[in-house]
């Protein structure tokens, strides 16, 4: 089963890292006020960034590493991305 690890920008500009094994159903969730509830106060969001992995713990692994960096160095891998 594989797993998603992403990053919305929230209105007002933070950002948001979770991770799912449904993309499409998470996004959703978090555009209807029914994610994380710190999306739920920050509405409109919107995806920027995506990683899959071949497991939800995979993922799940990635979320945590993420999390713990700055605005900057979430930014740099942003940007990279959007290189490709």
């Amino acid at each position: 089963m594989s797993g998603y690890t992403y990053i919305l920008e929230c209105a007002g500009g933070s950002y948001y890292t979770g991770s799912t094994k449904n993309i499409e159903v998470r996004l959703q969730q978090h555009q209807s006020g029914k994610g994380a509830k710190y999306t739920r106060a920050r509405l409109p969001v919107k995806l920027i960034y995506i990683e899959e992995f071949e497991t939800t713990g995979d993922a799940m692994r990635r979320e945590i590493e993420i999390k713990s960096w700055s605005r900057k160095q979430k930014e740099a891998l942003i940007a990279e991305s959007n290189k490709k």
